[in-house]
């Protein structure tokens, strides 16, 4: 496990060079701790661009859940993970940069100052992000609170519990909060107290979630996920605490006044707008975002997007989540039918109307007017343009994150300016929702349906109705959970589509057992609908069933890949596996995560 500072310059022997970091006296003055910070402002945000086939960033990141898929199955999800391809925890040199600064930010002369406690938030905030992407992907951690030499004896600290680890977060996330300043826009770019009260929120309800429903699948199981150090009255205690802070967090974010769902009253566009407008500065949903400018940085999201492709697909899983367009939840023959009628089941007057914002209804434009082919989608690429790009692989298009009106080279490599948006108030009303949900959500109910009513009157939809809206079909996941669980699960899935937050909280829910194991991607009912009539005969697609079924669906991965569906390991997928070397290192303070 290698710690480095990272600074590096050419420079004579007998002086220290401009621009370059003293490690004898650093941090002289606000400036120097300005340069140092702005460094996380890269490696510390979500989704940076978009790769044909699925690939990771702003519009790419639910690849690994049953949102979306590319043209091969993913593998964590099919249980293929391997040991030998374990990484090392990379994230570890940014603590050790973080707290090399926090260690020496007192020799600043402008100690106290307003910026400067500023940049002491951002440091903390940033040390607070990188462990909680830490504890994601790998439990139990060593927590690290000042740079230590690389020096194996040392570095030597053995792994905390889950829940310390936790509370250590949320200790930096709250000093973060308390010294960084309130903005009332996210024109700045710059992290601000409300950023930090989302993340807290965030973190807060994932572990308390985490808690909760690990354990009740494995507290009578060998390989535990949850913090199997505490008693079961000390454990819930915890989870109490954590729904607690996340639901408080949330408040006061919403009690300033100042941020609110973005709603122009247009129900078919306002939602899409968010995903498609470069600067949104002034928008007053967005809490902190990334912008690109096309020139200097730039994406490739619609380069890869804008004809329908992206040699991706959405999967029927998510599309047949949305309610219907009186808020009720569709299975069944109600739904079948509609899907025997392609685009029946996408159109908003059938359906809620982010479905169509986030899946493209025949007849959209998905390039600007400018263009010399602004491509009007009309039917589903699924035969292609002779690219991988210009395939789409389930019959369901992504609209979410096209930029149909943009502005300048949108065509070229990473000269897209899709926003990558970190947090927006819309997550703060889901987070306050469900934590009241978990908490007591009989008790919190109209609280609830108070939290969620702008969501729901920006898409048009009717006020949140837990019995209404209810989908107690056994076919369903969550079939049989709580009412007012469901409800708001359902919500976060729909509100905060392909935006890279579905396979996280199929972690925290300890959920693949419902949703992954066995089941595969599947896109649109083909056979048994009019889509064969727009295709020729030589169209060659994966379809599920046999020659002779009435019904089939399209099936985007080659079927003798998974034969049977997905085989995530719930006692081993949840959490990665720790770098062998890593181990070897440690000498057996740090033990192997479950199941590997």
């Amino acid at each position: 496990m290698a710690f480095t500072i990272g600074l590096s310059g050419c420079f004579d022997l007998d002086k220290m060079p401009e621009g370059v970091l003293s490690t004898a006296n650093p941090f002289q003055s606000v400036g120097e701790i300005r340069n140092y910070v702005d460094r996380y402002y890269e490696s510390g945000l979500i989704g940076q661009g978009f790769m044909a086939g699925g690939g990771g960033g702003i519009a790419g990141q639910d690849y690994d859940s049953d949102n979306m898929t590319g043209p091969a199955a993913n593998t964590r999800l099919m249980g293929q993970s391997s040991l030998s391809n374990a990484v090392s925890i990379s994230n570890y040199t940014y603590v050790r940069d973080i707290n090399f600064l926090l260690n020496n930010i007192d020799n600043c002369p402008e100690k106290g100052s307003k910026e400067f406690n500023q940049l002491k938030g951002e440091a903390l905030y940033f040390r607070g992000w990188y462990y909680y992407r830490m504890l994601i992907n790998y439990g139990e951690l060593a927590w690290v609170d000042k740079p230590l030499e690389p020096n194996l004896e040392i570095m030597m600290l053995p792994r905390e519990s889950r829940t310390f680890i936790v509370d250590k977060i949320l200790e930096d996330l709250g000093n973060a909060r308390d010294l960084m300043g309130e903005q009332s826009n996210s024109s700045s770019m710059r992290l601000h107290k409300d950023v930090a009260r989302a993340l807290i929120s965030e973190v807060a309800l994932f572990e308390a979630t985490w808690e909760r429903y690990h354990y009740a699948k494995e507290k009578d199981k060998s390989e535990k996920f949850y913090d199997y150090t505490l008693s079961e009255s000390d454990l819930n205690a915890k989870i109490e605490k954590y729904l607690e802070m996340a639901i408080t967090a949330c408040e006061e974010i919403e009690n300033r006044g100042v941020w609110k769902i973005y709603n122009t009253g247009d129900v078919r566009n306002d939602y899409r707008k968010l995903f498609d407008t470069p600067n949104l500065s002034t928008n007053p949903e967005i809490l902190w975002f990334k912008m690109y400018d096309g020139d200097k940085v730039g994406n490739s999201v619609t380069r890869y997007l804008n004809t329908g492709g992206g040699n991706i697909g959405i999967c029927a899983s998510l599309v047949d989540d949305y309610l219907s367009k009186d808020g009720r939840a569709l299975y069944g023959e109600e739904l079948l039918n509609l899907k025997k009628n392609y685009p029946d089941e996408l159109d908003p007057e059938n359906r809620d109307p982010r479905l169509a914002q986030t899946v493209a209804f025949p007849g959209q434009r998905m390039k600007p007017e400018r263009d010399s082919n602004p491509y009007i989608l009309e039917w589903p690429a699924l035969a292609g343009d002779g690219t991988a790009f210009g395939t789409n692989l389930t019959g369901y298009v992504m609209l979410k994150h096209v930029q149909i009106d943009c502005e300048g080279d949108y065509i070229s490599e990473f000269k897209g300016t899709t926003p990558a948006i970190q947090f927006r108030y819309a997550d703060v009303l889901l987070n306050h929702a469900e934590a009241l949900a978990e908490q007591n959500g009989a008790a919190n109910a109209a609280e609830i349906i108070r939290v969620l009513q702008p969501l729901r009157e920006r898409a048009g939809m009717p006020s949140v109705d837990f019995d209404r809206e209810y989908n107690d079909d056994p076919n369903y996941p969550f079939s049989g959970l709580d009412k007012y669980i469901q409800a708001v699960r359902r919500e976060r899935r729909v509100e905060t589509a392909l935006e890279g937050k579905r396979f996280k909280d199929i972690l925290r829910w300890a959920a693949a057992e419902e949703l992954i194991i066995g089941k595969r991607p599947m896109g649109a009912l083909f056979t048994g609908s009019n889509l064969p009539e727009q295709y020729g005969n030589n169209l060659k697609i994966n379809l599920s069933g046999n020659d002779g079924d009435a019904l089939r669906y399209i099936l985007p991965v080659q079927p003798s890949s998974m034969p049977q569906g997905w085989q995530f390991k719930p006692n081993r997928d949840y959490l990665q596996p720790i770098n062998e070397t890593m181990l070897g290192i440690m000498d057996g303070l740090w033990k192997q995560n479950p199941g590997w």
